[in-house]
């Protein structure tokens, strides 16, 4: 759990910047990543954020590319990806280190955590 007065880089509550390493998904991801060296909360929602929305990114992608099933099967994956956002953010911002099946035991991995 997040020690919402424990200050990061930036100056503010661990528990905002793990909110905000979902705000714009693989991005901000990989600014907080990039900023904040010694933080594990943060460190693990950004990597988190990294992972999960440039999958999702690249698999939208793939899959667009495909004539019609791509097309439909991006419909289906919008609304799947605009959830796991919400819930992230949500999470995040109650000082939660939510792990995602997948996503959460790699970054876990390659943080060298638990």
């Amino acid at each position: 759990m997040a020690d919402e007065n424990k200050k990061t880089v930036l100056g503010v509550t661990e528990n905002l910047e793990g909110l905000l390493c979902y705000a714009l998904g693989w991005i901000t991801g990989l600014v907080f990543l990039i900023l904040e060296p010694n933080n594990a909360f943060v460190r693990f929602h950004a990597l988190q954020s990294l992972v999960t929305f440039l999958g999702l990114f690249i698999i939208s992608f793939v899959v667009g590319l495909v004539p019609v099933l791509g097309i439909l099967a991006n419909v289906l994956l919008l609304p799947l990806q605009i959830v796991l956002w919400i819930l992230l953010m949500v999470k995040a911002y109650k000082g939660e280190r939510y792990k995602l099946p997948i996503a959460g035991d790699f970054v876990e991995k390659q943080l060298g955590s638990k």
